[in-house]
């Protein structure tokens, strides 16, 4: 009997005062109606106390270890009934400290972990066809799991959608290119994570009408290297017809190139090397905790110098171009889009700015990345007082970075005729007072990377699960149902734009995006500031690319 049941069995054989304080009933509560029939085999979920239907921890994908360890997916299959009542263990990675932001619990970590987990709503019935959305997290393409409470989705089914998330291989595991990889697989390797991906897609599309979900109306959408997980699913071959929608949150770049094979094929060389391993045979018998050991990582407090792995790779085979290249060419997914940023975002390369206390260190910082040109710049963004500062870095340093690329994204793809909305979170999480977070200061983060999750996806009392750490207002409640509602609606129709939120796709004609905060309003695009700072870019472009947790 595994573990975890046996404890749960232990429980149920104790007096009720023996129970911890604060003890949750973990058991199964079966489901109306279950088995579920899918190309897979049988599965049972669990029912909520919400009344939404729960099934957690399926595998889409046997267990990429041992020979599959670096190999295309390969679709799970099984004969009797799967017990689809909790979540599976995260891809391998470094653990998360307890004392910072997004610690929701210790997952248990492993090799096997190509699961995913599927929402639906009470009433939910085969043959439905509700909207169906599926999130892909973020974390840098080295952490990230999709059993974080913050990604869950009974708030999305309470709305009336199917929800799925998946875990996908990351680090060395997900995106290892290496010359013996790829004279076995026929000429490409690397990628394993964005294969996952896709493969998961695929048994949504196949499987999800058994839930009530309407195979034509799956919307994708990811934050961070989610987003750009997104963004090379709509480059993917593999991946045409298999959404409808794209939503992409701090993350929407068709322009930055990616390594190529032969690159990256050189990096797996030196993690070979620093293995001590003599051939793929042997890296393969390498215990994954080592592996781990030898990657670089520089989130979650860590500065671990190692084989930097960089995550998806042009290899000629998941990815057959650069991106600029597949959109201007038209190789891609023409379906409905939105770029979304925070005003918070990370900041690369404006990091000085960002991080000014004053008007003193704001006019260095200037200097510093401007040189004889800061005047010009701080025309643009001027600070007359300390207080002036951290608005005005932070408007720069979206006018360099994310704001500039969601712009770059609409205007690429309306050359193509692919339609895109643009968003910009302002929102400011409403903290409680005297909160201490290691990776934060609440008194001043302001909308940080990611702080639109729990507004896209409902999940705020995920925040509060371990102890209190936001004052949720009756606002934050009704942006969050009015931006559910938006992913909800373009999954069903194409179009954000609903009677509580109207949205205009970006034109020329309309060169605006969506400003959602304390209000929301159209705002228009600073572009003489993008077009200064595009101009200027070369110095931001030399800056360490910030170090914190990405997801």
């Amino acid at each position: 009997m595994p573990r975890t049941r046996a404890v749960i069995l232990a429980f149920a054989l104790m007096p009720a005062f023996a129970l911890p304080v604060g003890a949750a009933d973990k058991s199964m509560q079966p489901i109306s109606g279950d088995p579920v029939a899918t190309a897979s085999g049988r599965i049972a979920g669990t029912r909520l106390d919400s009344g939404i239907k729960a099934y957690l921890g399926v595998p889409y994908a046997e267990p990429p270890v041992g020979p599959l360890r670096w190999a295309p997916p390969r679709p799970a299959k099984w004969s009797g009934l799967f017990n689809a009542d909790r979540k599976g263990p995260e891809c391998i990675q470094v653990l998360r400290p307890h004392d910072i932001n997004h610690y929701f619990g210790e997952e248990a970590s492993g090799e096997d972990c190509l699961t995913l987990n599927l929402w639906a709503p009470a009433a939910a019935k085969a043959g439905e066809k509700r909207p169906v959305i599926v999130f892909l997290y973020g974390g840098g393409f080295t952490i990230g799991s999709s059993g974080m409470a913050n990604y869950g989705g009974e708030d999305v089914a309470k709305a009336g959608a199917i929800y799925v998330n998946f875990n996908y291989r990351v680090g060395a595991f997900g995106f290892l290119a290496h010359p013996e990889l790829t004279r076995e697989q026929g000429g490409a390797s690397g990628n394993y994570g964005l294969m996952d991906q896709t493969l998961a897609l695929q048994w949504v599309h196949d499987n999800v009408a058994a839930f009530g979900g309407d195979p034509g109306k799956v919307l994708i959408i990811g934050q961070s290297a989610g987003a750009s997980s997104v963004a090379a699913q709509v480059q993917s071959p593999a991946a045409r017809g298999l959404f409808r929608a794209a939503v992409m949150s701090s993350g929407c770049n068709f322009a930055a190139p990616k390594p190529g094979l032969a690159e990256a094929e050189r990096t797996g060389l030196a993690l070979q090397q620093r293995l001590g391993a003599a051939s793929l045979a042997a890296m393969r018998n390498v215990p994954a905790d080592r592996i781990l050991a030898a990657q670089s990582e520089s989130q979650l407090g860590l500065a671990v110098s190692g084989v930097r792995i960089a995550g998806p790779i042009v290899d000629g085979r998941v990815l057959p171009l650069q991106s600029a290249d597949a959109i201007a060419s038209g190789q891609f997914a023409h379906v409905p889009m939105i770029a979304s940023f925070n005003d918070d975002d990370l900041a690369f390369g404006y990091g000085a700015l960002t991080g000014a206390a004053d008007l003193a260190q704001y006019r260095a910082a200037a200097e510093k990345l401007f040189g004889a040109d800061a005047a010009a710049f701080l025309r643009l963004y001027p600070a007359r007082t300390d207080a002036d500062v951290r608005p005005m870095a932070r408007a720069a340093a979206q006018d360099g970075g994310f704001a500039a690329s969601a712009r770059g994204c609409a205007a690429a793809l309306a050359g193509q005729g692919a339609a895109l909305w643009i968003d910009r979170f302002a929102r400011r999480h409403p903290y409680v007072a005297g909160l201490t977070l290691a990776d934060q200061d609440p008194a001043t983060v302001g909308a940080y990377h990611t702080a639109d999750m729990p507004y896209w996806l409902g999940t705020f009392d995920a925040y509060n699960m371990l102890r209190p750490t936001r004052a949720w207002t009756a606002w934050d409640r009704a942006l969050s149902a009015r931006m559910m509602g938006a992913l909800i609606a373009m999954a069903e129709t194409g179009s954000p734009a609903t009677a509580a939120m109207p949205w205009q796709a970006w034109s020329p004609r309309n060169d605006t995006m969506l400003a959602l905060g304390d209000t929301i309003a159209t705002k228009p695009f600073n572009l003489a500031g993008q077009a200064w700072l595009a101009a200027h870019s070369g110095a931001a472009a030399a800056q360490p690319r910030p170090a914190g947790p990405r997801d």
